[in-house]
């Protein structure tokens, strides 16, 4: 039998430190910092709620980042 894969840790990484920072600087930034998923999503976008090691999504408001959250 193979062995239970044990999944990375997420970066230290707070994702209020995202708000306010223009989209593509945004994930740029979150990519640097170690994070391997990183999904940008208009607001009311519809999303499953599925929660995914390393994986930071920021919605995004006029080319900005309005809200940041793990999963």
């Amino acid at each position: 039998m193979a062995p239970i894969p044990t999944p990375s840790a997420e970066p230290q990484d707070s994702p209020d430190a995202y708000v306010g920072l223009a989209a593509d600087r945004a994930e740029d930034l979150a990519r640097e910092r170690g994070w391997s998923t990183v999904r940008a999503l208009a607001p009311g976008t519809i999303i499953t709620m599925e929660y995914r090691m390393g994986r930071l999504n920021f919605e995004v408001r006029d080319g900005r980042v309005a809200r940041a959250w793990k999963g």
